[in-house]
C-alpha cells in the first residue's frame, strides 16, 4: 500500500499509519512469515533469535490484549534461519473489538511483506477420539462468529470482493505439518479436522457442544477464523493449529477453569513449538 489519498477509507489510512510507524523501525528487517501464538502458547518466543520488541500500544491503531494470558507485543525476530513477524497475544471479537480491529495486525504484517501466516489457538475437542493436549492441524473451518471482516465496503487494495474459501488453509502446508509430526515422532498426537469458530466469552453448554459436533466440527474456539478469512482476502497461505486444551465430547464433560486450560497448553507446548519451527524451517 502506497501513500493513502485524503479519500480513502478510514481503515486504509489507519493501516497506513502503522506500517509507516513500524516500517522505519524495523532498520531493514524484511519479515518472510507471520506468526499468532494463542491462549497459553507463548513457548515460541524462547525459541527466537529476536531483534525488535514493539508493545502493540505503541502501534498507531493496533488494539491492545485484554486477556491475562496474551504478552501483546509484536516480535520481529527470526525462527530456523526464517525472518517472522510473531504475535504474542492476539485479538478477539469477544473483547469488544470490531472484526476490522481484530484482522488489522494480519493486514499490517502483509502490507510489511509477509507470505505465509502460521496460527494457533486453544480449542475444545468435540471429536471424541481426541486426547487433552493433542494437536489438530486444522483442514476447514466453520464460522459461527456474529460477523467477518470483509463485511462492508472493501477494501480493494487488500484483495477482491468475494474471495474464494475452497481451501481455507493451504493443502501444501497442511500436508507438510503431518509430514514433518512423524519425523518428529508424534503424529499418534496429531489430529487433522475442522475447527468452529463461536463468539465467547462465556464456554458452550453441553447441548451446544452436541450441536457443534453434529454440524462437523472437531475442535471449538472463539478466534482464528476472522484472521484467516482476512488472510485468504489478502492472499496469504495460512496453516493453523488447535492444541486441545479441555474435552467437550459426552462423557468427557467437566467444569473447567482458564488455569486448566493454561495447563494442557503448557503441556502441548513443546510438540507445536517443534512443529511450528520444523514446518517454517521448510519454506
Amino acid at each position: 500500500m502506497s501513500a493513502t489519498p485524503a479519500s480513502a477509507h478510514p481503515e486504509s489510512i489507519n493501516l497506513q499509519q502503522a506500517v509507516d510507524y513500524l516500517r522505519p523501525r524495523l532498520a531493514g528487517f524484511e519479515p518472510e512469515f507471520g506468526v499468532i501464538l494463542g491462549t497459553g502458547l507463548g513457548a515460541l518466543v524462547q525459541e527466537l533469535t529476536i531483534h525488535h520488541t514493539f508493545s502493540y500500544a505503541d502501534i498507531p491503531h493496533f488494539p491492545v490484549s485484554t486477556v491475562e494470558s496474551h504478552s501483546g507485543n509484536l516480535l520481529a525476530a527470526e525462527l530456523g534461519g526464517r525472518r517472522v513477524l510473531v504475535m504474542q497475544g492476539r485479538f478477539h471479537y469477544y473483547e469488544g473489538y470490531s472484526m476490522p480491529q481484530v484482522v488489522f495486525p494480519v493486514r499490517v504484517m502483509k502490507l510489511l511483506g509477509i507470505q505465509k501466516l502460521f496460527v494457533s489457538n486453544a480449542g475444545g475437542g468435540l471429536n471424541p477420539d481426541y486426547a487433552l493436549s493433542d494437536l489438530m492441524v486444522i483442514e476447514d473451518h466453520i464460522n459461527l462468529q456474529p460477523t467477518n471482516p470483509l463485511i462492508g465496503r472493501n477494501l480493494d487494495e487488500l484483495g477482491p470482493r468475494f474471495p474464494d474459501m475452497m481451501a481455507p488453509y493451504d493443502p501444501q502446508l497442511v500436508g507438510q505439518a503431518l509430514e514433518e509430526a512423524q519425523k518428529l515422532g508424534f503424529a499418534d498426537r496429531v489430529r487433522r479436522g475442522v475447527y468452529v469458530s463461536v463468539p465467547g466469552p462465556m464456554l458452550e453448554t453441553p447441548a451446544e457442544y452436541r450441536y457443534l459436533r453434529i454440524i462437523g466440527a472437531d475442535a471449538v474456539g472463539m478466534s482464528t477464523v476472522p484472521e484467516v478469512i482476512a488472510a485468504r482476502h489478502l492472499g496469504l497461505p495460512v496453516l493453523a493449529v488447535s492444541v486441545i486444551t479441555d474435552l467437550c465430547s459426552p462423557g468427557n464433560l467437566k467444569h473447567v477453569e482458564i488455569a486448566d486450560i493454561l495447563r494442557a497448553a503448557a503441556a502441548a507446548e513443546p510438540r507445536l513449538t517443534a512443529l511450528l519451527r520444523a514446518v517454517i524451517e521448510r519454506q
